[in-house]
């Protein structure tokens, strides 16, 4: 979800969900250590609970990003050994560490032994001519050794050598059996799947053999599903999506004053109203104003009128 579930995004997603625990983007160890800390991993506090996700092979340096997103409020430190992006595996992290499970396993000790907050790992089931029935398992023993109690995995491989990034998303099989099995060999251990999984119901079927569920590009691509989750999963009320949005539009003007370009903030809402009327005059509404000298609030109200008119006029 790198470049997409940035910090705007975030709070969006939290004003349709209370409980829903929320990740980062990917951000590498060394970033963190070097880069402009408050830009890459800065949060608002209205997104907890939330979790730092972690792209790194050095345990020294994983272990000092660890405690510095410890020290900026974090409630999780998650460390990526899923991506298969050409820049991860040329950085040696992310789904070509699915080759060596010992290192992963001496970075998250490393890092579980730094920090107050749980450490987990995401990871595909395997890459490239990897057996996933023995891979994933091996990778799993390797980080509970290290004292890894949690895990998110998505049900591919990974296919390094011949498929893209995004091909990686959808050609390689999924293969939920294997996760479910592995919960079943493993009950003390938190097992959230992820990979194709496009809907709450979807969501809840797996959850009759897995401890959770990460939806990916559902969540990001059709952001209202979010606003069930709260009633369907935790015992919650579901979420008015007007209210939501005229919280964002305050945490926007917020930001705005701070000097967030509007499209920062406005990109993440373009599947808010899919399939709803006047949907498609919103988007185009905002695609062609945003980034116009002057853009503000306005211009997002601008672009949420469509949606009240084509209400009214399908009503009418």
């Amino acid at each position: 979800m790198m470049d997409w579930t940035d910090r705007h995004c975030r709070v969006l997603h939290r004003l349709l969900s209370r409980h829903a625990l929320l990740y980062t983007e990917m951000v590498t160890a060394d970033a963190v250590l070097h880069g402009d800390r408050d830009k890459l991993i800065g949060f608002s506090p209205t997104e907890h609970p939330v979790a730092l996700q972690l792209g790194g092979s050095d345990p020294a340096k994983l272990t000092e990003a660890s405690r510095i997103g410890e020290d900026f409020g974090y409630d999780e430190i998650n460390l990526n050994v899923g991506c298969p992006s050409d820049r991860v595996q040329s950085g040696r992290f992310g789904a070509c560490l699915m080759r060596e499970p010992q290192l992963v396993a001496d970075c998250v000790g490393a890092m579980g032994k730094a920090v107050s907050i749980p450490v987990t790992v995401k990871c595909r089931i395997g890459v490239d001519d990897q057996d996933p029935e023995t891979a994933l398992p091996a990778l799993i023993e390797a980080c509970v050794k290290a004292g890894v109690a949690g895990f998110v995995i998505h049900a591919r491989k990974a296919m390094l050598a011949g498929l893209s990034p995004r091909e990686n998303r959808d050609v390689p099989p999924l293969n939920y059996p294997l996760v479910y099995a592995l919960k079943e060999a493993n009950p003390d251990l938190t097992i959230v799947l992820n990979g194709g999984i496009t809907s709450l119901d979807e969501a809840k079927a797996h959850l009759v053999h897995v401890d959770g569920v990460m939806l990916g590009r559902a969540a990001y691509q059709t952001p209202a599903l979010l606003a069930e989750v709260d009633s369907r999963f935790f015992d919650g009320e579901e979420t008015d999506i007007g209210a939501a949005v005229e919280a964002y539009c305050g945490y926007i003007a917020e930001r705005l004053a701070a000097g967030v370009p509007l499209n920062a903030m406005t990109k993440h809402m373009l599947g808010l109203f899919h399939g709803l009327p006047g949907a498609r005059l919103f988007r185009r509404h905002l695609s062609e104003n945003v980034t116009r000298p002057g853009a503000n609030l306005q211009t997002l109200r601008d672009a949420l009128a469509h949606l009240q008119g084509a209400t009214e006029s399908e009503a009418a």
